[in-house]
């Protein structure tokens, strides 16, 4: 279930800075027409830090309705407190998610022991597959490979996303425990040579604006045509880059805003995308013919 293009799909605000629904459903739709293997709603991509325990459920709510079974929802319910994010976790559960993406508690900085008590108590108490978030950019700590080795002995723990950037780091899990947990990449740039070590596939920032072009990449992987492949990872290369000119949402979100698909705002304390960097941004979507 957990493999392929998957996208770590925004979440879109009206004028008032409220849940745009209807936009929401829109871009659902984009992706599904487009290939997408996964929707992963309210990951650090959805915002999911600014948004309030009502509007994480409604988010969450809203995308497994209008996915309505077509392709696996994984719902991105992690908190750097455990009692938050098993609370979060079974309210997804019981809504219809297919599965889980839980990031490593952040500002926290636990141990290693409390990231495995973390994630093991949340194993235990919400049964379904769960996939493990590793982004040490974001949340000071990173997971090892010998804690996700660790966890991979728990039966639904079934994936790992990798964003530490290293894949020395990625290739020792797989080579450890590949046949017990499957990586993923985080890291859009980085996925190609992961899937060429054995990672099985992405979750994705580019493939909210490029669903079909992400996905075409992929499947190269998969169908184990590295030549065409590594030609679409380099094509994408200076898209994926654009997509971090600012922090994450804020260049997705103006990308899909100038594609006339929903509107950029972002929640305090992210702002709009400076006018400099617009430039810089513009320039890469019109090489890419999306403007």
């Amino acid at each position: 279930m957990i493999q392929g293009s998957m996208v770590a799909i925004i979440t879109p605000f009206d004028e008032q800075g409220r849940f745009d629904e209807e936009s929401y459903r829109q871009l659902i739709e984009f992706q599904i027409e487009n290939g997408t293997d996964v929707i992963v709603p309210c990951g650090t991509t959805g915002e999911s830090a600014t948004l309030d325990f009502d509007e994480h459920g409604h988010v969450i709510k809203t995308c497994i309705e209008q996915v309505n079974k077509r392709v696996p929802v994984v719902a991105g319910t992690g908190a750097n407190s455990t009692a938050e994010a098993l609370h979060l976790s079974q309210r997804a559960k019981d809504m219809g998610a297919d599965g889980l993406l839980l990031v490593c508690p952040y500002y926290n900085k636990p141990s290693q022991e409390g990231i495995y008590q973390h994630y093991k108590k949340l194993a235990e108490s919400v049964a379904l597959p769960q996939v493990l978030y590793n982004v040490p950019g974001r949340t000071g700590t990173n997971v090892t490979a010998e804690t996700t080795c660790r966890l991979a002995e728990i039966d639904n723990i079934v994936a790992i996303k990798e964003a530490a950037g290293s894949l020395t780091q990625v290739s020792e899990i797989i080579a450890r425990a590949g046949d017990k947990i499957d990586v993923v990449s985080g890291d859009d740039f980085l996925t190609f040579p992961m899937m060429a070590c054995g990672a099985k596939g992405v979750i994705s920032v580019s493939a909210n604006a490029i669903p079909a072009q992400v996905k075409a990449m992929v499947q190269a992987v998969q169908d184990e045509n590295y030549v065409t492949a590594r030609q679409l990872h380099l094509e994408l290369l200076a898209f994926h880059t654009a997509m971090f000119i600012e922090s994450n949402p804020v260049p997705v979100k103006k990308t899909l805003s100038l594609m006339g698909k929903c509107r950029a705002d972002v929640r305090l304390p992210l702002v709009e995308m400076q006018t400099a960097t617009l430039d810089k941004l513009q320039t890469i979507l019109k090489q890419y013919q999306l403007i």
